[in-house]
């Protein structure tokens, strides 16, 4: 019997010199071979993301980090299929970030909602600058019980890492995270740090950056959890 394979499309911009961007390759086959499938993966470039169409074939959508990304559009887009059509998605750092602001817009019809590192003066301000930056920092996270990233790592208490400068603006967390869209993972002071869709089969965005533990040799559990899902919805 042959082997499954499940196929991967990596949205963002690919440049080889980011952490997080070596990482995730080893963390696939890390967790390909955990979970004895074979796995494929492209990286599409946010402006080459111009219809559905360029989604085609994927079995799961890995939005990576790395942002402001060349084309805002094509994220979303990207975002936004995986949203709609129940196609496993993981968004991390930059991926969490536009999961907000895909959701914003399209769920939630707010249609200035933006990104403060590319339109600092909107007045929808869902992504805004942290309160104190979080570049190549780690701390704990507390996650929330029975959610899909609690159950990858098999416990509520964790400690990730970070390469970020931009987060969830507190002043629309109540409003965004009062639907499906909900708050999975909080740091100790209570700020928001992972989300996921309580009405999709695997809908799990982090502001941390889980797949460098790949780069230590240690599997990343939500890489994991992420095939797994994508496994079983193409099998």
């Amino acid at each position: 019997m042959s082997m499954q394979t499940v196929h991967i499309a990596l949205v963002g911009d690919h440049d080889k010199t980011v952490p997080a961007h070596q990482a995730i390759p080893i963390a696939l086959h890390q967790a390909a071979e955990q979970l004895g499938l074979a796995v494929s993966f492209e990286w599409l470039p946010t402006d080459g993301i111009t219809h559905a169409r360029s989604l085609a074939g994927f079995d799961g959508i890995w939005c990576v980090p790395a942002s402001p990304y060349r084309d805002m559009d094509g994220a979303l887009l990207a975002i936004r299929h995986a949203r709609e059509q129940g196609i496993p998605f993981l968004g991390s750092c930059g991926g969490f970030q536009h999961a907000l602001i895909e959701y914003a817009r399209n769920q939630l019809g707010w249609q200035d909602a933006v990104h403060g590192e590319t339109t600092p003066d909107g007045k929808c301000l869902v992504i805004a600058p942290l309160a104190c930056a979080l570049v190549e920092v780690r701390g704990g996270i507390q996650l929330v019980a029975g959610s899909h990233i609690a159950q990858a790592y098999g416990t509520v208490e964790i400690d990730e890492g970070y390469h970020c400068r931009y987060g969830l603006n507190p002043a629309f967390a109540e409003q965004l995270l009062s639907g499906p869209l909900r708050a999975s993972g909080h740091d100790a002071n209570g700020e928001i740090r992972a989300v996921e869709l309580t009405s999709h089969p695997f809908f799990v965005a982090t502001l941390f950056q889980s797949e460098r533990a790949a780069l230590a040799g240690r599997l990343p559990p939500l890489a994991a959890a992420f095939l797994q899902a994508c496994a079983k919805g193409s099998s």
